[in-house]
Formats: C-alpha cells, sequence, structure tokens
C-alpha cells in the first residue's frame, strides 16, 4: 500500500491505517471538499452531472443533480461552496440559503473555458484553472469552441476577474503552501496533444506570482489534483495512487491506489483523513499529517 522513496515518508504515514474505498459507481469521481461542520464529503461525479455527499454517519447520497457537470470545490472564508462549473462554464458560489451566486463565467467579452479547480486565499480572493476538458467533448460537460487561452484567474474580494498565469498548456490541480508564499499549479496538457506535464512553483512574496519554474514530474501519470499538509509537503494525485513531495521537490513517498487518482483532499476529525477520488470510487486514509489548505 506504501511506496517509501525517503525515510521521512516513514513518520507521514500510519501502517496500520487502511486504505478504505467508502464508494464507488462513478464514472470519474473528482473535486473532493470537506464540510466540517456537516460532518461530510462532498464531490463530483462529473459524466453523471452531480454532486455526490458522503457523510460517515449516513453514508452516500446525492447533493445535487443536475449539478452543471460541477468539476473541482472548495470553500471560502465563510465557508460557502465554491464550485467550478464545465456544463456552465463558470465559477459559482452556494449562498447559505441555497442560491447559486455566479462569480466569473467570461473574461474580455468570451465566455471561460470549463473552470476545473478552485482555491481560496486568506484574503479572500479566488484563484481558479481554465482548462479546456470540458468543451472538447460532450462526456464531461458540452462540446463548444474554446474562445479564451487556458489560464489561471484570480477574483477579486471586489469581483474583478484577472488573468495571472497566461503560460500554460492546461492548467488543473492548484494550491497554496501553508503561509502563502508559494503557488503550485499542476499542467496536464492538452486534450489530444504530448505536452509536457509537471507541477510548476510560483513565489508569492509580492501578492503576484511570479517565476513559475518546474517544481516535480509524476514519474507515473500526471498530477491532477493536489494540496499541502501542515509542513508544506505537496500530496498529488497520480497514475498509480497519490504522491508525497517535499517542499524542494524531492518524491518522498507514494500510497498506492488500485485506480487512477483524480483528486485528494484532507478532512475528518482533526483533518488528518486523506479523501481520495479515483476514477469510479472514493477511497480515505488516516495519515500522521494535517492538511494546511482552507477549510
Amino acid at each position: 500500500m506504501f511506496e517509501t522513496h525517503d525515510p521521512r515518508f516513514g513518520t507521514y504515514v500510519l501502517f496500520n491505517a487502511p486504505l478504505k474505498k467508502l464508494a464507488q459507481g462513478f464514472d470519474w469521481a473528482e473535486g473532493p471538499v470537506w464540510m466540517g461542520d456537516a460532518n461530510c464529503l462532498l464531490f463530483s461525479d462529473i459524466p453523471n452531472n452531480r454532486i455526490m455527499r458522503w457523510s460517515p454517519d449516513l453514508g452516500l447520497s446525492v447533493y445535487r443533480a443536475p449539478s452543471n457537470f460541477s468539476n473541482g470545490h472548495t470553500r471560502d472564508r465563510q465557508g460557502r461552496l465554491v464550485s467550478c462549473e464545465h456544463g456552465g462554464r463558470r465559477v459559482t458560489r452556494t449562498e447559505w440559503d441555497g442560491t447559486v451566486t455566479v462569480l466569473a463565467d467570461g473574461y474580455m467579452g468570451k465566455p471561460l473555458n470549463s473552470p476545473n479547480d478552485v482555491v481560496v486565499k486568506s484574503d479572500g480572493s479566488i484563484w481558479f484553472t481554465d482548462p479546456h476538458y470540458g468543451i472538447m467533448t460532450n462526456y464531461e460537460g458540452y462540446k463548444s469552441a474554446q474562445e479564451l487561452p487556458c489560464n489561471v484567474y484570480r477574483i477579486d474580494p471586489d469581483g474583478r476577474l484577472e488573468a495571472v498565469l497566461t503560460d500554460f498548456n492546461c492548467p488543473n490541480g492548484l494550491c497554496f503552501s501553508p503561509d502563502e508564499q508559494r503557488l503550485y499549479v499542476a499542467d496536464t496538457g492538452r486534450v489530444f496533444h504530448k505536452d509536457a506535464q509537471h507541477i510548476r512553483v510560483f513565489d508569492m512574496g509580492s501578492g503576484r506570482p511570479k517565476g513559475g519554474a518546474v517544481f516535480h514530474v509524476i514519474g507515473a501519470g500526471c498530477a491532477d489534483g493536489i494540496r499541502v499538509d501542515d509542513e508544506g509537503n505537496v500530496w498529488s494525485s497520480a497514475g498509480d495512487g497519490v504522491h508525497c513531495i517535499a517542499p524542494d521537490g524531492t518524491l518522498l513517498g507514494k500510497i498506492l491506489v488500485p485506480e487512477i487518482v483524480s483528486n485528494i483532499c484532507f478532512g475528518g476529525r482533526g483533518k488528518q483523513m486523506l479523501f481520495i477520488t479515483a476514477t469510479t470510487s472514493l477511497y480515505a486514509i488516516s495519515l500522521n499529517r494535517i492538511g494546511a489548505q482552507w477549510p
């Protein structure tokens, strides 16, 4: 179940903690977010156009259907759900009364491609990736013409939208380091093309991303969803499971999963549980690490 590449990894995992399959029967599970106040996990089953809910007390249920082919989710600093929608080609926020507010659906007069993953910074700004995956076929959205490059965007607290990174093939997962001095972004490449696939890292010292060197290249498959723990280690989805990467880019070890992993998030009591969406199933494993990302 574990593959150690550096002795440090042995202190990060619990060798008597099993990898549990919590649910199955999905076509492409994605976008997990832990809702601590409700003691449940929300995640997307994109091709089936629904958001699922898993609770340790109540098991599996449908949270929202149709979901506009939602993909990635997070929560803002008020605890509201923020979602990326392939079908609506937009980023939305679910208010406490259940109504949905559109935060972004176009840039410079053109529709977004298919927002994929999203994070919220401590200043309230919302950062999201906009690759073309949801509009290239009818499997995860609606096949449509691409009118914008595949950018990384920032929504200011006042609602202004800015393209902050414009040199990606297809940006995908993203996360900030615990001190928010680094921004990590995975590039998974364009559909039907052979592009470089890697995680890049940006310096956030000035408040805007600078640099963009390759941080790490996943050896099996590619990085999709990524998260960090409280010591700044990057946990990345991969073709053979979840890879743990030190802040200097060194591969520390792997959690081997029997399906291709799409995304991950920390949650549960103490935020030490790693939830894993992997192709047709939802998995979880307890770690000796604490998730650093909001929420």
